[in-house]
């Protein structure tokens, strides 16, 4: 019977070509949009999952009161890590880690004479760092490898890049070099390559007991720039334990504006976003958005199926009449048809997976993904389970649609069209258009967003300025390299700076001045600067004056932005003193704001010092297209002051478009499955215009008889699909205007929801839809009328 049933769907098949090909196209772009969407999704639901003890794995967190809002931070006090091992008898293992977003890359190398130099990404990490987490050694053991002040744990692949092997690499002895410092540490373990779905990516580890002895700060409790992870005991209650920590700085530092918690570490890069000390968002939003049009995706490729086979009906009454008379029942009937959507369904997917192993290279570029198809028992129900109820949804209707024709009034050519019959077809297409006119009006709007961030003017120039690092040599010559910089033809200006002048570094409170509320505590962002830095970005001032060489007591000057000074309240500041860390300072100009950070935040309130050794990058303006040649120069110049490290250079505007990339990825994404979901959609159109024309045969024909010109025919068959899609737009854009409008709520700064967004979309809709329904109107306005006459 199985046999029987597959050689029936095989003629079905070979009899309506167009319907088979229309559908096959459908319904396998439908299902490799949502393999493609599932493998994305899976791998972000993934990370940092592997850790074998994620369910007990949290990072402790703070929570600061400002003076009006709460942060949250992840950065914490040096000890916090000790002293929760210590104190706090739930705790099994807690590890202190000072993050590699805080350092340059890391020069390595095998002796003093650099040779085998390599640059890395490492961070310090405490002695239970490996206890902590599950990055696998190779050699050593977890509770030792970070132990002594002068380790230092490489991964495999860094391993074969100095060594050649990993096999006799423990117990060598090298050199890290990074901004003023070098070291001579031992290699005492080997670590397996850091997985691709975690969300730390780092190439070695040093000890945080060398780092205590770098910068002794970090063991005061009033600093703060220390990541610090914890894995509590089994069965331990880690809302009674936040509980337990709230209070822990109060008892070390006096302070209750700064509170500790823990938050699930596996949890941090799906929901990283906190509005006011509330988690509000993060990379979830993205993964249930796409979650979500990869299952609209499915639906309107199924509805594809339900139009085309209710359209082509008609062709198959006398089939059915003589079936049921020959004494088929309604459930052999139905078994048939979706046998036909299952036997569709699955050669589908044999289509579908092709196009996921074709594109999926080029789908990893736009992701920055490594997703590969890999089969294993979950993808594969999985894959099953969809196709299963693809063929199931889509068939479903037509199966029970056809088997239920009257055999009597099939073959005397009575069959009439049911009201209800009607309104589900027609219900189908405005659900299809209604999720395309929103898809056009989310792609437009995150178009309009990214090219708003770009275009906009942020307080200062990104464009054509280059900055590196400032390492070995450079900080006993500084000024010299500087000078010979600024004479290299080409260059505009040059001057150096703590950090990247983009995104946030480095926050104090320690600032007191006149009229100071006791009871408020203010974040600032510390910026270190050489002279010129100012005017090289051009930072305008809004009072007072930038630093300079002309004045000799700069150093214990202060320039403050609009908002430090609006958030501690001082008018006519320019000449006022305020006092940071014990030290008094004069206020000598105000800088206009600057977006230092994304778009996403409010400018916060910031400080820039005078402090030329502590600025550990250089900054460099090049005269528009001339930028290529100058770098040529600056790598001599560089090498030639500074023997022994490689030129590494970063374009400042390419940093500051890295702030949203995942904001333009969701805008590529976005496009590709907005447009294949609208050409799904006209597939569906396509199939409810023939269907209508099929039906009309003979009033076509009649009105053609009659003297109906043909254009009169195409307005009289595209006025029902016009009306359907005006209903669909009337839908789509309240729903799309709300959909907009919440995901523009995450940018501080962003685009004004103009009305011809939504009357664009709908109108570039409503066109998709005439040029679908005109070739079928086309086709039935043109052909002879008394072909159809003639029938029976």
């Amino acid at each position: 019977m199985l046999q029987h049933t597959l050689l029936l769907a095989y003629r079905s098949f070979l009899r309506f070509k167009s319907t088979f090909l229309i559908n096959l196209i459908g319904l396998s772009t439908g299902m490799a949009c949502t393999l493609f969407i599932y493998l994305w999704v899976n791998s972000e639901v993934h990370v940092d999952k592997f850790h074998a003890k994620d369910e007990r794995l949290f990072q402790v967190m703070e929570r600061r009161q400002n003076a009006d809002d709460i942060i949250m931070s992840e950065m914490t006090s040096g000890p916090v890590a000790e002293t929760l091992v210590e104190e706090m008898p739930e705790v099994e293992y807690a590890a202190a880690v000072m993050h590699y977003s805080w350092f340059p890359k890391f020069t390595l190398s095998i002796g003093e004479e650099d040779r085998q130099a390599f640059k890395g990404t490492g961070q310090f990490a405490s002695q239970d760092f490996f206890q902590v987490f599950s990055y696998g050694l190779i050699q050593g053991q977890a509770k030792d490898v970070l132990r002594d002040k002068n380790a230092i744990v490489l991964s495999e692949e860094l391993a074969q890049k100095l060594f050649h092997t990993t096999q006799n690499a423990v117990g060598k002895t090298m050199v890290w070099k990074v901004g003023p410092l070098k070291k001579p540490v031992i290699v005492t373990g080997i670590f397996k390559d850091v997985p691709a779905n975690s969300s730390e990516q780092f190439d070695f580890l040093l000890s945080f007991e060398a780092w205590k002895d770098i910068n002794p700060g970090v063991l005061e409790w009033g600093n703060n720039g220390t990541h610090t992870y914890a894995v509590l005991k089994a069965g331990a209650n880690p809302e009674q334990f936040n509980s337990k920590i709230t209070n822990l700085l109060a008892s070390k530092v006096g302070s209750t504006n700064r509170q500790l918690l823990l938050k699930p570490y596996s949890q941090k890069y799906l929901y990283g976003h906190y509005e006011n000390g509330v988690q509000t968002g993060g990379r979830i939003v993205y993964v249930k958005l796409f979650s979500v049009i990869a299952l609209f995706i499915l639906l309107i490729a199924c509805i594809n199926f339900m139009n085309l086979s209710t359209a082509k009906a008609s062709s198959r009454t006398k089939e059915i009449g003589v079936k049921k008379v020959m004494g088929a029942t309604r459930n052999t009937l139905v078994w048939q048809y979706l046998s036909e959507s299952l036997l569709m369904a699955f050669i589908s997917l044999g289509v579908a997976l092709l196009l996921v192993v074709l594109l999926l290279p080029a789908f990893n570029q736009i992701t920055d993904k490594q997703l590969t198809l890999t089969p294993s028992l979950p993808f594969i129900l999985a894959i099953l389970m969809v196709t299963l109820c693809t063929g199931l949804i889509a068939g479903s209707y037509p199966a029970l649609y056809l088997s239920g024709f009257n055999p009597v009034a099939v073959l005397k050519g009575k069959l009439q069209t049911v009201l209800g019959e009607v309104l589900i077809r027609k219900g189908l297409v405005v659900f299809q258009f209604s999720l395309s006119v929103i898809l056009i009006v989310a792609v437009l709007v995150v178009y309009r967003q990214i090219g708003y961030i770009q275009t906009k003017q942020l307080g200062y120039d990104k464009d054509n300025i280059i900055y590196f690092d400032r390492q070995g040599k450079l900080y006993e010559n500084l000024e010299a390299f500087l000078a010979a910089v600024k004479n290299t033809p080409g260059v505009v200006n040059a001057s150096s700076i703590s950090s990247s002048i983009i995104g946030s570094h480095n926050t104090t409170g320690g600032l007191d001045w006149e009229g100071k509320n006791p009871n408020e505590s203010i974040d600032f962002e510390l910026v270190s600067v050489n002279y010129d830095l100012l005017q090289m970005l051009g930072i305008q001032m809004a009072a007072g004056r930038a630093f300079s060489k002309n004045f000799a007591t700069d150093n214990t000057k202060i320039i403050f932005n609009e908002a430090a000074i609006t958030a501690m309240g001082l008018k006519d500041p320019v000449g006022k003193n305020i006092n940071l860390w014990g030290t008094n300072m004069e206020i000598v100009g105000v800088a206009k704001d600057f977006h230092f950070e994304s778009l996403h935040e409010n400018v916060k309130p910031l400080f820039f010092r005078l402090e030329p050794p502590q600025t550990n990058t250089i900054m460099v303006k090049t005269r528009a297209g001339q930028t290529k040649a100058v770098i040529g120069k600056l790598r001599h110049l560089y090498e030639e002051f500074n023997p022994g490290f490689t030129f590494d250079y970063t374009f400042l505007d390419q940093d500051f478009q890295a702030q949203y990339v995942a904001e333009q990825r969701v805008a590529i994404l976005s496009r590709y499955f907005a447009g294949l979901a609208i050409l799904i959609s006209c597939l569906g159109l396509f199939g409810l215009a023939a269907f209508t024309a099929e039906r009309r045969r003979k009033e076509i024909g009649v009105r053609k008889v009659l003297g109906a010109s043909r254009f009169s025919i195409v307005y009289l068959l595209s006025g029902d699909f016009t009306k359907l899609v005006v209903i669909s737009i009337g839908v789509a854009l309240p729903v799309s205007y709300l959909i907009v409008k919440n995901w523009l709520q995450d940018f501080e700064y962003r685009v004004a929801l103009e009305w011809w967004y939504f009357i664009g979309a709908g109108l570039a809709a409503l066109v998709i839809a005439w040029l679908t329904v005109s070739t079928q109107a086309v086709k039935a306005a043109s052909a002879n009328p008394t072909q159809s006459l003639k029938d029976e």
